[in-house]
């Protein structure tokens, strides 16, 4: 599809999330300087990609881990998925896919958070509206 084919329009999407996460949304929204609507839209971009990234490691279509190319290396991984879904459930019983999803992406959204936070911290990444999310720094490392 080319960009002229895009549908840029605007569009509503809704969700439920526990009013305890809600808070910590608007929690880290605030810190970053952010609107919620922002905040939920940058994080599902990112979690996206590093969804798509962990499909490339998978299918052997995955470049970052060579040097050569610029690219960076992908990112850390706590357990295999496999073995998270067998704790999770060993643990918690019968649980819907909202739940299992919950679950087992739980630590790629804290690992985000620590990452970006320290990212941040050390001037390296910052977030911008204007740009739409977050970007590195000029003069921070390649």
């Amino acid at each position: 599809m080319s960009e002229s084919e895009v549908d840029t329009s605007r569009t509503v999407v809704q969700t439920y999330v526990p009013a305890y996460q809600r808070e910590a949304w608007d929690n880290h929204a605030e810190e970053l300087g952010m609107s919620r609507s922002e905040f939920v839209k940058s994080m599902v971009q990112a979690g996206r990609r590093v969804f798509e990234d962990e499909g490339a490691v998978r299918d052997g279509t995955d470049t970052g881990t060579d040097p050569s190319n610029g690219a960076s290396p992908p990112v850390e991984e706590g357990p295999p998925l496999e073995e998270r879904i067998r704790t999770t459930l060993r643990e918690s019983g019968p649980l819907s896919w909202e739940e299992l999803f919950a679950a087992v992406s739980n630590d790629i959204e804290e690992r985000l958070d620590e990452t970006l936070t320290r990212l941040q911290a050390a001037n390296e990444v910052r977030h911008s509206g204007r740009e739409g999310g977050y970007v590195l720094e000029a003069g921070g490392p390649e």
